[in-house]
């Protein structure tokens, strides 16, 4: 995540009073471009939410639908576009007396600021992410979920490098940054799925969403060594091993010394009492310890998660998470749309012969991005009871995790145009077929009664879903059972 740093905001626009009055034009470019991300992401999300798949996901199409390979309302110069390709630019030279001199600066600087308000924005939603991980959930989930975790990690990305390298010539970096990207598990949609099938506290279940946790942490620690990497453009197996050790160090001290910190944060914010007293003193905390990862050549977005697990041991958890969630609200959907408006998608379009190769990537990458987690479910044992095959089915969907290895990817430049379409298509096809695939292997469906007094959490929404105690225990009599036979 350097090309923020690499950002040159002194463009010569403020030379002259004449153009002068183009600056305040980068400024309206900026808010139309805004105007046309929140749009997207509100539409996507919402149609997104109704077919019943994660508001996430529409915001990914949404950005698609926006972006260079449709509308071309927002468009960026890495994906080869330029003034004459943007109808934002357009429509500022129409309304807005824009010069096409001024336009292409205009467009830079444009696209420029909107890279780094998404980049804000994955750090935040990394920040948040770490808040809603329990660091005892992790602990309690047992061994059967920690080798579901790492089996559905090893295997995909194993699988998913190899294969580009071997079958299609791609370069080893490229190679190891999508192979990575085939790892995580979203969460969100799982729970959800379960949650709606009544199987949220099943053994299935419950190994499932433990796995899927512990699989985001590998993730993450795996995404900040593959984006080194990347920067490098090599690879060197001494700095691999240092920066999986330094990845795990800098996660594992920063969680050791939460205890230590926990105390001192609240006491600080105590002793405030002006307005941002408590969330302004997270997000210092949260920035630099993005900085810290950062310098130490790990990425930003690890330390961010790091801070969140750290704060997320504190007294004032839910309220912080209370406070983050209108402004995670106005930065994250920046980044998820961006990274659809920069997948130019008619790479994949089979009509064109040069394409073809894409598109059998995209293939590849799906059938791996499968396969590779329904193993997991072989890897479980002791238990001759378990439904195996829901636990892998349960692993399938990338969601927004994908994405966000996607995002950084491309912000780097390190993936080509074919291997980003192939990673988004991968993406959008595990999760469209996670719901339904959960509810074939669950075929049949636990009812809960609408007189219930037990309350069990919707991580996917943070709703509380009831579950009929005497169901419950049923479950429970049941899984005993199984376990004693």
């Amino acid at each position: 995540m350097q090309f923020i740093s690499s950002i040159n905001f002194s463009l010569p626009l403020l030379a002259t009073t004449g153009e002068t009055a183009d600056s305040s034009l980068i400024v309206a470019a900026v808010l139309l471009s805004l105007v046309v991300v929140y749009f997207a992401s509100k539409l996507g999300g919402e149609l997104s939410n109704r077919f019943g798949l994660p508001p996430v996901l529409g915001e990914l199409v949404g950005g698609v639908v926006v972006g260079v390979s449709v509308l071309h309302l927002l468009v960026f110069p890495e994906t080869g576009a330029d003034s004459s390709g943007s109808l934002i630019i357009s429509f500022l030279k129409t309304t807005a007396g824009l010069t096409p001199d001024a336009a292409e600066t205009v467009f830079v600087t444009q696209s420029e600021v909107i890279s780094v308000l998404a980049e804000l924005g994955v750090i935040i939603l990394l920040f948040e992410i770490g808040l809603e991980s329990n660091l005892k959930d992790l602990m309690a989930v047992g061994i059967q979920a920690t080798i579901v975790a790492v089996v559905g990690v090893v295997v995909p990305f194993a699988a998913g490098t190899a294969g580009l390298m071997v079958l299609f010539g791609i370069p080893a970096v490229p190679a190891i940054f999508a192979g990575a990207a085939l790892t995580a598990t979203s969460i969100g949609i799982t729970s959800k799925v379960l949650s709606e099938l009544g199987r949220l506290n099943s053994k299935e279940g419950q190994i499932i969403l433990g796995a899927a946790v512990i699989d985001d942490v590998l993730g993450i620690i795996v995404l900040a060594v593959v984006a080194s990497l990347a920067k490098d453009g090599a690879v060197d197996v001494g700095k691999v091993i240092y920066l999986i050790i330094s990845a795990s160090g800098f996660l594992l001290g920063a969680i050791a010394l939460g205890n230590v910190f926990n105390k001192t944060f609240v006491a600080i914010v105590d002793k405030l009492k002006t307005r941002g007293e408590l969330v302004i003193p997270a997000f210092i905390f949260a920035f630099v310890m993005a900085y810290i990862a950062d310098v130490i050549q790990l990425e930003a977005i690890l330390g961010a998660f790091a801070a969140g697990l750290v704060l997320e041991e504190t007294d004032k958890r839910k309220e912080l998470q209370k406070q983050i969630i209108p402004i995670a609200d106005m930065l994250v959907p920046i980044f998820f749309v961006t990274v659809g408006a920069k997948t130019d998608l008619s790479v994949l379009n089979p009509a064109i012969p040069s394409n073809r190769e894409g598109l059998t990537m995209a293939s590849f990458l799906i059938i791996v991005a499968i396969l590779g987690k329904v193993v997991t479910g072989l890897s479980v044992f002791g238990q001759p009871q378990i439904n195996r095959l829901a636990i892998g089915v349960g692993m399938i969907p990338r969601g927004e995790v994908g994405l966000v290895f996607l995002g950084i990817g491309s912000s780097i430049n390190i993936l080509s145009k074919p291997l980003e379409a192939a990673i988004i298509m991968m993406v959008i096809i595990t999760t469209f077929l996670a719901p339904p695939l959960l509810r074939f292997v669950f075929p049949e469906p636990t009812l809960v009664s609408p007189d219930s007094n037990e309350l069990i959490v919707d991580a996917s929404s943070g709703s509380s879903l009831a579950i009929n105690s005497s169901s419950s225990e049923n479950l429970e009599a049941n899984s005993n059972s199984q376990e004693a036979k």
